[in-house]
């Protein structure tokens, strides 16, 4: 069954908390924020997000099963908007979650300034590198070592749409 994506509002704050947590407990070696420490914000914090970045959340038959967020911001490499927080339950990876996210995102880049997208992503983690440039992605620039966490790298990549 194809994922459907919509755009979060605030109010819908708590389906974004239940979803990055689950993210973040399944597979925290993809992300810079720890689990504690998102789960220990509260209801005012998880709103807030919401000023300025959108939250896009795939879900297949009314469990939601995918995200990203989307910045709109003059970024590297000449990013227009910037993306993050990419995940999908390892249950249903290969099932065209991401590729769904990001036609959402296609569709809508002319009038959401989502242009140029870019992202950042650890660079011992292939299977999202893969699934970037299968999305389009190209690697932009050197890869970057890491302020957080000493040893590790990140590289940022990037694509056009519109």
């Amino acid at each position: 069954m194809k994922a459907s994506v919509a755009i979060l509002s605030s109010d819908q704050w708590q389906r974004l908390r239940d979803i990055r947590l689950r993210a973040l407990k399944s597979n925290p070696e993809a992300f810079g924020p720890k689990y504690e420490e998102e789960l220990a914000h509260d209801e005012t914090t998880w709103r807030k997000r919401f000023i300025k970045e959108d939250y896009l959340l795939a879900s297949i038959n009314q469990i939601d099963v995918g995200m990203l967020y989307i910045e709109v911001l003059k970024g590297d490499h000449g990013a227009t908007c910037w993306i993050g927080g990419c995940w999908t339950d390892p249950s249903y990876r290969g099932q065209g979650v991401m590729k769904a996210l990001f036609s959402f995102i296609d569709e809508n880049c002319e009038s959401k300034g989502w242009q140029r997208q870019g992202l950042g992503v650890w660079t011992h983690n292939l299977e999202a590198i893969k699934t970037y440039e299968a999305l389009g992605f190209l690697v932009a620039g050197s890869k970057m070592p890491s302020t957080n966490y000493p040893g590790q790298y990140f590289q940022h990549m990037v694509r056009d749409c519109c």
